[in-house]
């Protein structure tokens, strides 16, 4: 049978909006695997811009959409394959009516600011904890390294 209407089209419309991305758009034609930039506010990580990739299951948004980091980041909440550990697109949390652009706000907020409480890589957690000036100066060195450059903001 034909597919029901999909509520990404709108979703993706809402979500280029938001100033926090960048370059947002359907990978390959399919509304279903978005790709774009991340721009994080706060330092070290605002000195770069992380590409992301933002699949979405073919019942959304019954079941949560999963986010993948593609730029390495050093940062506790997000893996070495780029995945991230993202309480709000847990099936324990996940609300059907939350909207693709709060997964992305939220996503931000998350890279913005390590918790020692989401993690991925328990050893830049402790370090986080342990050992924070040293923590702050290796995430600055790695995103000079490998985040992509920051876009220039858009003209008046």
């Amino acid at each position: 049978g034909a597919p029901h209407s999909s509520p990404l089209p709108q979703e993706l419309e809402e979500a280029r909006r938001w100033k926090g991305v960048r370059d947002l758009r359907p990978l390959d034609g399919n509304v279903q695997r978005w790709g774009g930039l991340l721009l994080p506010n706060n330092p070290p990580y605002n000195e770069g811009a992380f590409r992301f990739e933002l699949t979405f299951s073919s019942y959304h948004p019954l079941e949560p959409p999963r986010a993948t980091l593609c730029t390495p980041i050093y940062h506790p909440a997000v893996d070495t394959e780029g995945h991230v550990c993202q309480p709000l697109t847990t099936h324990e949390h996940w609300a059907p009516a939350t909207r693709a652009v709060q997964v992305l706000q939220d996503l931000l907020q998350l890279l913005d600011s390590p918790d020692p409480y989401r993690v991925l890589r328990p050893d830049l957690a402790r370090e986080l904890q342990e050992h924070p000036e040293q923590f702050w100066h290796r995430a600055e060195e790695h995103t000079r390294l490998h985040a992509e450059q920051r876009p220039n903001p858009p003209g008046p």
